[in-house]
């Protein structure tokens, strides 16, 4: 069997029962910490991960998962790397934009036409420069990148028109370019780390937050507000980071494992995401949630004007190369 057919059987086995794989001890186990639920496929996924690795690297190294934010908050888990508190994460690219601007550009409201733009921009020679860059910046080597989904709106009142989002309070990862499509569409945002947000919801500090489908579904969002507008405007992405200290402690063969098995990690959550998106809106109308089909036109253009404006932290020549992509 080979690797990847083993990673999506081990996935099954967690999934059918509930357990972690074979607790064979690795010689070293590297701590891979991320803020999402222990039943989403970034989590299962990267548990499976750690018999690969044992595998490829004859036992030198495992890997330990640690979901939920239990090691952290999103921008604590990206300081963690250098502090060598955590060994890999999953973050989204607006958070590794704040140690390297350019590299933000893909998690940008509505910078991908659909989702195979996306996909033939994280295998282009663009975002292998960007992934470098960031690594001159900070050390960190970023290994792999998983598709997290199109991005929509929950809230309380249906969302159809860019001036529906007119003075709404909505929630948005604490990341300043998260700011632009509520800035673009005259909303409120208001940065809240993400294990909070169920909490605000219920308890009416904001009145809106935004989310995939299967993230709305696995934080249970859909319990504290009544509409989700698929609004898409942004195709987003979870990278996978190996902190300095961890990759740099490693035989280059075993740096070349660890990058393959993330690789394979990405596909595995990638390809569960993509089917989940692909039933959940049906799934939600028989929770008795409204799921508004939304004309995304009046958003783009609303949101096109800021994407080369003062919270762009690319230049205008990424922005064209990316746009180039075909």
């Amino acid at each position: 069997m080979n690797n990847k057919k083993m990673l999506f059987a081990t996935v099954s086995a967690v999934a059918a029962l509930g357990l972690l794989p074979a607790t064979a001890s690795a010689e070293t186990k590297l701590k891979w910490a991320h803020v999402y639920e222990s039943s989403e496929p970034y989590h299962t996924c990267a548990v499976a991960a750690n018999d690969l690795l044992m595998e490829a690297t004859e036992g030198r190294y495992g890997i330990e998962v640690f979901p939920a934010s239990s090691l952290g908050k999103e921008v604590d888990i990206n300081e963690g790397l250098g502090f060598g508190t955590v060994d890999i994460i999953y973050t989204g690219q607006l958070f590794a934009g704040r140690s390297y601007g350019s590299i933000a550009i893909g998690g940008a409201p509505f910078m991908f036409r659909d989702w195979d733009h996306w996909d033939k921009f994280r295998n282009s020679d663009l975002f292998g420069e960007l992934s470098q860059g960031y690594t001159d910046a900070t050390g960190h080597h970023i290994t792999a990148m998983t598709y997290y989904g199109a991005r929509h709106v929950t809230s309380n009142k249906p969302i159809m028109t860019p001036a529906d989002m007119d003075g709404l309070k909505i929630r948005v990862p604490n990341a300043p370019l998260y700011m632009m499509f509520p800035e673009a569409t005259g909303a409120n945002p208001a940065p809240i780390a993400f294990a909070e947000v169920y909490l605000a919801l219920q308890q009416g500090t904001v009145d809106a937050q935004e989310n995939p489908l299967p993230t709305i579904q696995a934080k249970k969002f859909y319990e504290v507000q009544t509409n989700i507008n698929l609004t898409g405007h942004i195709t987003d992405a979870l990278l996978t980071i190996v902190g300095g200290p961890a990759w740099d402690a490693m035989e280059a063969a075993d740096q070349a494992a660890l990058a393959e098995v993330t690789k394979e990690t990405a596909v595995c959550a990638t390809d569960a995401i993509i089917k989940a998106e692909g039933e959940l809106a049906e799934w939600f109308r028989g929770e008795g949630v409204q799921v508004n089909e939304v004309d995304r036109a009046p958003f783009i253009d609303a949101v096109k004007a800021m994407h080369n404006g003062e919270m762009a932290t690319w230049d205008q020549a990424t922005y064209d190369r990316l746009q180039a992509i075909k």
